[in-house]
């Protein structure tokens, strides 16, 4: 079998099949290289269009969106995912896209959508509700439970209507025609410069701890007489620039009382009231009228003040004791007597047992 060797105007050498190779095979070769052809030139044109555009996929379209290039329907979506799922935010939340068309509104929230238990009553039921509330008095009115006990007619607990700090409340100038109701652990009250006209024995009730009481500056005619027995370890008590003519008992703990600028008479104050109080310092009556000078004073006393009143004179055991030459009073170096109509020369008896004379006319 011999082979010719045919030469192309490019010198390739090509190969003859042999005489002998029959017709169907040269068919399956010819189609053979006609596909790698047609392989290649599609390759071809798929490198050039990738160099001369860009992604679609990667880069986005200039401008606003198409409707058109976004249509859903050009795309292969795969039937298995579940693009509900793919779509919702956090909370578990569907997000619908559909209202991305429209303009959003500024400062606009939508409302909360109230449960069932707190959907609003009909017009009939609020008619109702509001008929039977109780109208809030324009009075104070101190019987109603409150944070420390009673609430004021305000609606207010007294540690609100006033100020509280630690056992101190502070009630001045509020405008107050009672006493409020105060916290249990109250251990001074000052109440000054309302107009209080009266002071009632369950106004301190069950506050065991109160050791100072300043209720000056008010309008107080008339307290009770056992006022102050709830409260034994009182030792402070003001009630200057009031109207009182009687004196109420007082717990033999006292240290301070003042009571100038009322009405006080000699027969309004308790005799031999402050005899037992052994801790009693300072005493001020001035600027009331008093006929004489209360006495006995415990020796405890450091300052009495009765100025202004209607003194006319003084005995020998007002400050001394006649029977006892050797008795000093040590303590007592402020007595102010002037403003009666009384010669202190007169009485010098009455002195010799004082560190110090008593201020007065001479």
């Amino acid at each position: 079998m011999k082979k010719k060797r045919i030469a192309t105007g490019s010198e390739a050498p090509k190969f003859e099949e042999s005489s002998g190779m029959n017709s169907g095979n040269k068919a399956i070769v010819s189609i053979f290289k006609l596909r790698m052809s047609l392989h290649s030139m599609m390759l071809a044109l798929a490198l050039v269009l990738v160099f001369l555009h860009p992604c679609p996929i990667m880069t986005a379209p200039p401008g606003q969106p198409d409707d058109e290039s976004f249509n859903l329907e050009n795309y292969d979506l795969i039937n298995e995912t579940d693009w509900e799922n793919l779509v919702s935010n956090i909370d578990g939340d569907s997000y619908d896209y559909d209202d991305l068309d429209q303009e959003l509104e500024v400062g606009t929230i939508a409302p909360d959508i109230p449960s069932p238990a707190n959907q609003p009553t009909t017009q009939h039921e609020e008619d109702v509700t509001l008929s039977t509330l109780p109208p809030i008095p324009a009075t104070l009115d101190f019987k109603a439970p409150g944070l420390f006990g009673p609430e004021t007619g305000l609606g207010m607990p007294t540690c609100l209507l006033c100020v509280c700090i630690g056992g101190s409340v502070y009630c001045e100038d509020m405008g107050l025609d009672q006493i409020p109701p105060l916290p249990k652990d109250t251990t001074h009250f000052y109440g000054r410069f309302n107009k209080i006209r009266h002071v009632k024995n369950t106004d301190f009730i069950s506050l065991n701890k109160v050791q100072s009481i300043d209720l000056t500056g008010n309008q107080i005619s008339e307290m009770d007489e056992d006022v102050f027995h709830s409260v034994p370890q009182l030792q402070e008590l003001l009630l200057a620039d009031n109207d009182l003519q009687v004196m109420p008992e007082l717990p033999i703990t006292m240290k301070c009382i003042d009571l100038r600028n009322n009405r006080l008479i000699s027969h309004g104050v308790h005799s031999e009231g402050f005899k037992d109080m052994s801790q009693l310092e300072f005493l001020y009556l001035s600027n009331n009228h008093l006929d004489y000078i209360p006495t006995p004073l415990p020796l405890s006393l450091r300052a009495l003040h009765l100025q202004n009143n209607n003194i006319q004179s003084l005995h020998e055991d007002t400050f001394c004791n006649r029977h006892d030459r050797n008795f000093i009073r040590r303590n007592l170096e402020d007595i102010r007597l002037d403003g009666n109509p009384l010669n202190i020369n007169l009485f010098p008896q009455a002195y010799f047992c004082l560190p110090r004379l008593p201020i007065g006319n001479q």
